[in-house]
């Protein structure tokens, strides 16, 4: 299942980044950006010269969770058990290798700096692609761990992935590919991020900003769903 009700898409037009409102994109939008496919599932595109927004330095085109009326979501993790599940292949990726292929965010406010928890990233090294995360031990580190998921996930592969974090903070990262290449990270978050809004996102931000308009990621998402229980 791709359910789409509780998320909203910034797409990297050409005036500036755009918000598709969780209506309008539940009212079977496509563009360049967002493609529709027989089977249910959607592809997202982002080209290396599209537009960002005004706090990063790379387009994307971002699934952003929200209720169901498209009112922006936030959670305390101790609020709920929190999840993100997700099955996709990446087809193409740009020059520099990289796209975010999942977040777990963090509002902006006192103490965050508008930082990720998480970013979990899909980077072709050498010919195959590796699953990586990009963990940050307390909000407002400038430092983030890179630590190795997974190898040899080829492009076109189908792959998933879980997101948790549990009231107490446990963190809970697992991936999983169709060619059987697996892995996984756990850990107790630190109490520095008790009190941090979060929230989840995924879909296609490239980490390229240069080359031809031709250039850029391509994600196809199969099955997306959030869950907070």
């Amino acid at each position: 299942m791709l359910d789409l009700t509780t998320w909203n898409l910034s797409v990297p037009t050409d005036s500036g980044p755009t918000t598709i409102e969780t209506a309008q994109l539940n009212n079977n939008y496509e563009s360049r950006y967002f493609r529709r496919h027989a089977d249910g599932s959607v592809t997202l595109w982002v080209p290396v010269d599209g537009s960002h927004t005004a706090d990063a330095r790379y387009p994307r085109s971002e699934l952003r969770e929200t209720q169901t009326d498209g009112t922006l979501s936030f959670w305390h993790h101790a609020s709920a058990d929190n999840y993100l599940s997700a099955v996709l292949a990446v087809n193409q990726v740009p020059s520099r290798n990289k796209i975010i292929i999942g977040q777990i965010h963090s509002k902006d406010q006192q103490g965050s700096e508008n930082d990720p928890l998480l970013k979990l990233q899909y980077h072709y090294l050498r010919g195959v692609g590796r699953l990586e995360l990009l963990l940050r031990r307390r909000p407002g580190d400038t430092e983030v761990e890179n630590i190795l998921l997974a190898e040899n996930v080829q492009l076109g592969e189908r792959f998933g992935y879980h997101l948790r974090v549990t009231p107490s903070g446990k963190l809970g990262v697992a991936v999983s590919s169709s060619d059987g290449d697996k892995g996984g990270h756990y850990r107790q978050l630190s109490g520095y991020w008790n009190p941090q809004l979060l929230y989840f996102k995924a879909g296609a931000y490239i980490q390229d900003n240069y080359g031809p308009s031709d250039e850029g990621g391509r994600v196809r998402f199969f099955w997306l769903n959030s869950l907070h229980r």
